[in-house]
């Protein structure tokens, strides 16, 4: 977040954030107080648990505490909703995708 990234925030600014259990969750809860002070609107993916995180979130869903192995895994699901309901709100068609044969086909 430091430099660029950070300077294009402001209030119209949605930012996502996967903060589940890791040995950089001081870190990241620095950054999003820097965040919180640009008044973008902070949506945090986080164990439960993570109390101090919630604090720093307008927006946040949990995924249950497991193996630091596996937290990425349930930390995906609720990105795919969150991708999932933006797209059909925007009036996109979520089951045929943009580029998506490119994606595939090219070696």
């Amino acid at each position: 977040m430091k430099h660029g990234p950070i300077a294009l925030l402001d209030d119209q600014s949605p930012v996502v954030c996967v903060a589940t259990d890791s040995h950089v969750a001081e870190k990241l809860a620095s950054n999003l107080q820097e965040i919180r002070a640009r008044a973008a609107q902070v949506v945090v993916i986080a164990t439960e648990g993570s109390e101090a995180l919630a604090e720093l979130a307008d927006d946040i869903l949990w995924v249950p505490s497991t193996s630091p192995l596996l937290q990425p895994v349930l930390a995906v699901i609720p990105l795919q909703l969150l991708a999932y309901h933006i797209a059909q709100r925007r009036g996109l068609d979520v089951d045929q995708p943009r580029n998506l044969a490119k994606t595939v086909t090219v070696e």
